[in-house]
């Protein structure tokens, strides 16, 4: 929205459906979280004020594993079926997972959970986690033009979501503005000092640039997959100009913005709990480095991975998530460094799961068969005959890189119990399609549909 923000929209929650307790652990974690959990899709979210979202009371125990002796019959059924598919060749043998009653933050099932394995894009949710909770989920990134001497500048601020038709807005304003001061020609400048320069995550290498992701910038329009989207998002600003009449002299270069510039117009992004939900169902990189970048920012930090990741670690235990074996070098997932174990990951789940100022990270879990997320139909997942009884029913955020495969959300049985999972592989030889069927059959034995 480019002037004066519109009012940001407000969420309701919606209770329904039957849960069943296994144990008489009845407390007022587990009354929020039923309302949470209420709707998978949509998930109600809420905005939330400061840091209050660090006292996160019960829900920051870590679950409690029980005796198989102690478990109703269809949980016991669980165990034995996920002891016996692991054994899936397809899965390799660095594999682990952990599935948690959502009720009594119960652990049901482990193997190998505390094992310290390549997380792929399933960081995306610390990232997530981070943004919401320090953030709030109604933030909005402003992107500025400001005017001095001859000059119109861009101001990045961090919108990895600004599109031509925003920046049309933009210009059109300026255009307004220096016609009404008698002005038709002038020089356009990129001010994208907000972050560090550019440089690659311990664990990235340079052929991520520009496809898998661009250059980390405070600058770009419509998700450029170029090496410079300031300069690029400084073309299209000039175009834009151009089009309105303006004279554009000169080449399009950087500056850094003078606290005597006028400001001129300015571009408010959609809530943060919008773009998360994007982030998240897309599985998109580059949204990902930037809210780990943006989130540095507003709280003083260094706009860098080290400034992001040190927030980051700082809010997971904030929530009471371990960080045993816990190493994290970017916000998407990336980095062959970065190492999560399932446990956490099931922690991480478990506390969103309790929080409604985190609802838009259920809202943005991909839905098994649902097209245009990264459990479409488009991306083979789901689609066989041990997993497509899942269709609709598990809620995940998914993880591929070469050599790692992931898969951890939150899936709502027949008889109306909520169960976490995660699963993780590393290093398996299969074929990576084969894999994540592999991984697609786990997730619908947790839902239970695949008995």
């Amino acid at each position: 929205m480019t002037g004066t923000p519109d009012e940001t929209p407000t969420h309701t929650f919606t209770p329904g459906g039957r849960r069943r307790h296994r144990k008489a652990r009845v407390s007022r974690v587990g009354a929020r979280r039923a309302l949470v959990l209420a709707m998978a899709v949509p998930v109600a979210s809420a905005t939330l004020a400061g840091t209050s979202a660090f006292a996160a009371d019960d829900a920051a125990a870590q679950p409690q594993g029980i005796s198989v002796d102690d478990l109703a019959a269809d949980d016991a059924q669980l165990v034995k079926n996920l002891n016996e598919r692991l054994a899936d060749e397809r899965l390799g043998t660095d594999v682990s997972g952990v599935v948690l009653d959502a009720d009594s933050d119960t652990a049901l099932w482990d193997h190998n959970g505390s094992t310290a394995l390549m997380p792929a894009s399933n960081a995306k949710l610390a990232t997530a986690t981070t943004a919401l909770t320090l953030l709030g989920a109604n933030h909005e990134f402003t992107t500025k033009v400001v005017y001095g001497e001859g000059t119109l500048t861009l101001v990045g601020g961090g919108d990895r979501t600004l599109t031509s038709e925003d920046v049309a807005e933009l210009a059109k304003t300026a255009a307004d503005g220096l016609k009404a001061a008698g002005r038709t020609d002038v020089q356009v400048r990129v001010d994208d000092s907000l972050f560090a320069d550019p440089s690659l995550a311990e664990g990235w290498n340079e052929g991520y640039y520009p496809t898998e992701i661009a250059p980390v910038r405070s600058l770009v329009v419509d998700g450029a997959a170029v090496q410079d989207t300031s300069i690029d998002a400084g073309k299209v600003f000039a175009k834009k100009l151009a089009e309105q009449g303006v004279t554009v002299t000169g080449e399009v270069g950087r500056t850094t913005a003078k606290q005597s510039d006028v400001p001129v117009a300015q571009h408010k992004s959609a809530p943060l709990s919008d773009i998360v939900k994007t982030m998240l169902k897309t599985s998109d990189n580059n949204i990902a480095e930037t809210l780990l970048r943006m989130t540095a920012v507003e709280l003083g930090k260094p706009a860098t991975f080290e400034g992001g990741v040190e927030l980051v670690r700082q809010v997971l235990s904030s929530y009471g998530i371990s960080l045993d074996n816990f190493e994290m070098h970017d916000g998407s997932g990336l980095s062959r460094a970065d190492r999560i174990p399932a446990a956490t990951l099931a922690q991480l789940l478990d506390a969103i799961t309790e929080s409604p100022a985190l609802g838009s990270i259920l809202e943005g879990l991909p839905v098994a068969g649902e097209a245009g997320a990264s459990l479409g139909p488009e991306w083979g997942r789901f689609d066989d005959p041990n997993s497509e009884c899942a269709v609709g029913k598990v809620h995940a955020k998914t993880g591929t890189l070469t050599g790692a495969i992931a898969l951890s959300g939150v899936t709502r049985t027949d008889d109306g119990d909520w169960r976490i999972f995660s699963f993780i592989e590393n290093n398996s030889t299969a074929d990576p399609s084969d894999i994540k069927d592999a991984m697609d059959g786990l997730a619908a034995t947790v839902n239970g549909c695949w008995a």
